[in-house]
């Protein structure tokens, strides 16, 4: 540290370096990076932009602030070293030079390091002029040149810095001191200034990554304690020392690069920071790859920029599938990357090569098997293999299969095996050995992406399946199926309907002939001749039957082989029966009401006939011609195709119950025709044409099956209550007979009975 020295000049500023010789004394071995001296310049105009320069660059450097530091280490000679130190104005260019003599500090013992330097006066800036009244003192408007000093001083403390004073102490007795951080305020004590003779001195190392600089101001009060100068700013700055290593924000960095990546390529950025002075060689780090592993297939597969730790390859040859990750030792290096006085701290560098899809998948045999049982589907017939260099479970490794020829009508598809990679040949439609017993397919394979730019192999590779189809018994089958005859109603018993046979599709397995039997016959109308198929009535077909719908009677009926294991088929036989006019029509309701006296309430009827279109209606509606009293009581008359009207004729018909025929005939050819009875009962009726008797005709015409019906619900009910007095008095004699079987000694009477309560027992009762 060379000391500041701002002296006070009755003369007008005078921009440049105070002096034109600077001597200093410093340690004989000299470290790179080294604070020397401080060289002093005075800039009258405080806006000026000044650039110091050395002479020997290589050996020197001076910085913004006037510090000259040591580029290199080196050792002094006994002789004086010099060089000049240039200060050149940015705007004007005007230079300032001044010769700067380093002498190395003796070795003898007994010298001090206050003897060995000299502490410099700060002198609060004042100037006179003259007036014609007596001598004034005026301010000058310069600023004191900062202090520097250096981190990590070894003392002895307190070590003097320089002397403050003011040029009145002649005449005055004053006082000295210092004030702000560092002074007396936090952190306290670092600085100290003795009152007397103004030393300020510095009484602990400094540490520049806590505080790079102090500001204080000087003061200067008589013993009275009134100001005599204006308090002045002093500024210390903290000179770096390269005390702190390299520190990487993360010991272990991660990072990726393609595979096949050309020379060039960005693969990640590494920093690390420096707690000293960034803008000094203390804080100027410098990367570089101390070794790479594994060293496949190129020892500098990756290098590093050396100031801003951006990694890149600089060799081709990346391969995943050789080498899927590199580790890189990476050095960083104060002092610029000085390996001889820089500090260094290491880090790890650890880059992954993704996969891309270099590597095309391989069938593992040019030809496949498998064998399927016929009419079998959504069965796996054969398992295709691939191999494929890349990444497991990636689109560049997962295999996508189709066929190319063979299966022209498409039987079959390739599914892909998600955990394997293996294509899985699967049948999804049925397939007959008697038309077809093998396949030869034709497969492709290749990835779900397509194969990176610049890869020679073909993107897909290519195999045969050879599939053999299994003959198996198949069921027989009925032709046609359903099998329709159209027949009408009224075949006897005994008479042939028809002849419905099977075949079998098994044409090269050695079998007998089919045997047939009856499945479903819901009438039990017919049966099957077991060999020939012959199909014959048992009962008369009725196309009235209420197993006929819709004039079909469905029947269904199995063919079996004798094969291994036996198998067979169903056939429906489906007959449609033609209506004959076998039913005549007949009357509906059966019952009616109406009034004894003729009155506009005729009864309706209907004609209801089981037969069909043209063998129903329309029906003729008439009244028998016997009795007589039918005609000459009541009328009818057809109102339409299917209805008619039954009325009274006379005026008057005693209440009662009369059995009615009518005489129905339909349009059939020949006509069919019915008698039938319609109970009317003939009531007294109220104004509105109700009947007003209907209870008591009900009960006159009981007729015989009613009474036979009471007098057998009497009987029963008689032959009840006999039975349960025979079974009452039964129950009684029992009763007795078990009382007569009572011990004597378990009769009570006449006995004493101890009870644990007053007033004993009811047996002593």
């Amino acid at each position: 540290q060379a000391p500041i020295k701002a002296t006070c000049e009755d003369l007008s500023c005078k921009t440049g370096f105070p002096e034109d010789v600077h001597s200093a004394v410093v340690s004989r071995s000299v470290h790179g990076g080294q604070p020397l001296l401080n060289v002093r310049f005075r800039s009258c105009d405080g806006n000026k932009k000044i650039h110091f320069g050395s002479s020997e660059p290589e050996d020197f450097r001076v910085g913004e602030d006037g510090v000259v530091y040591a580029e290199r280490s080196f050792q002094l000679s006994a002789e004086p070293t010099e060089f000049v130190v240039s200060a050149q104005d940015k705007e004007t260019q005007e230079e300032w030079q001044m010769r700067v003599k380093l002498t190395a500090e003796p070795t003898f013992a007994g010298t001090s390091e206050k003897d060995q330097k000299e502490i410099e006066d700060i002198i609060f800036p004042w100037q006179q002029y003259k007036h014609s009244s007596p001598l004034k003192r005026q301010k000058r408007d310069w600023v004191i040149p900062p202090i520097n000093l250096p981190e990590n001083s070894r003392g002895p403390f307190p070590q003097e810095l320089v002397r403050i004073r003011s040029d009145r102490d002649k005449s005055l007795s004053l006082r000295y001191s210092v004030t702000g951080p560092g002074a007396d305020q936090p952190p306290t004590g670092i600085f100290i200034i003795n009152p007397i003779s103004g030393q300020l001195s510095v009484t602990k190392p400094l540490d520049r990554e806590q505080i790079a600089s102090f500001h204080l101001r000087a003061h200067a009060v008589d013993v009275n304690g009134n100001q005599v100068e204006n308090p002045i700013d002093i500024v210390i700055n903290v000179i770096d020392m390269n005390d702190n290593r390299p520190e990487f924000l993360h010991q272990v960095w991660n990072g990726t690069v393609p595979e096949g990546s050309k020379p060039g390529t960005y693969v990640m950025t590494v920093t690390a920071i420096d707690a000293d002075d960034p803008n000094a060689q203390n804080g100027m780090l410098r990367y570089r790859i101390l070794s790479q592993a594994p060293s496949s297939p190129s020892p500098n597969m990756f290098t590093i920029n050396n100031e801003t730790g951006d990694i890149i390859t600089v060799a081709a040859g990346l391969d995943r599938e050789k080498v899927q990750q590199y580790t890189l030792i990476i050095q960083a290096t104060d002092m610029e990357g000085n390996p001889t006085y820089g500090l260094s701290n290491t880090a790890t560098a650890v880059i992954t090569v993704t996969d891309v899809n270099d590597n095309p998948p391989e069938f593992t045999a040019m030809t496949f098997y498998g064998e399927v049982p016929e009419n079998r589907v959504d069965v796996i017939v054969a398992n295709l293999t691939v191999t494929d260099k890349d990444q497991p479970h990636t689109p560049a490794w997962n295999a996508m299969y189709r066929m190319t020829g063979g299966d022209p009508t498409g039987r079959f598809t390739i599914l892909t095996d998600p955990n394997s990679n293996d294509g899985l040949v699967t049948v999804v439609k049925p397939i007959d050995f008697e038309t077809n017993r093998m396949f030869v397919l034709t497969v492709a394979a290749e990835n779900q992406v397509p194969l990176a730019k610049g890869i020679q192999h073909p993107p897909q590779s290519t195999a045969t399946v050879s599939i053999t189809v299994i003959d198996v018994n198949e069921s027989p089958y009925f032709v046609p199926n359903p099998k329709l005859v159209r027949q009408e109603e009224g075949l006897f018993a005994g008479s042939v309907l028809t002849t419905f046979t099977a075949q079998d599709p098994d044409r090269y397995m050695q079998q007998t002939s089919l045997r047939y039997s009856k499945l479903s016959d819901p009438a039990n109308w017919l049966k099957i001749d077991p060999v020939n198929g012959q199909i014959t009535t048992t009962a008369v077909l009725d196309r009235e039957s209420i197993y006929v719908q819709n004039n079909m009677y469905n029947a269904t009926f199995l063919a079996s082989d004798n094969g291994i294991p036996p198998m067979s088929g169903t056939g429906t036989l489906q007959i449609h029966l033609l209506d004959i006019n076998d039913n005549a029509p007949q009357v509906n309701p059966k019952e009616a009401t109406t009034c004894e006296t003729l009155q506009p309430n005729a009864i309706n009827i209907t004609a209801v006939d089981p037969d069909i279109d043209p063998n129903a209606g329309p029906f003729a509606f008439e009244l028998p011609d016997t009795p007589a009293s039918i005609k000459r009581n009541w009328t009818i008359v057809r109102i339409s195709g299917d209805h008619a009207q039954l009325s009274l004729r006379i005026r008057f018909l005693e209440a009662g119950i009369y059995d009615v025929p009518i005489v129905i005939t339909d349009s059939g050819n020949p006509h069919a025709s019915s008698t039938s009875l319609l109970k009317v009962k003939v009531c007294q009726c109220d104004i509105n044409g109700d009947c007003t008797d209907v209870d008591r005709i009900v009960g006159a015409g009981l007729g015989t099956g009613a009474i036979i019906a009471i007098l057998l619900c009497i009987i029963i009910l008689l032959i009840l209550v006999l039975m349960f007095v025979v079974w009452m008095k039964r129950r009684d004699k029992e009763r007795q007979a078990k009382q007569l079987l009572i011990d004597p000694e378990d009769d009570v009477r006449d006995n004493i009975l101890k009870y644990d309560e007053e007033g004993g027992g009811e047996e002593d009762q």
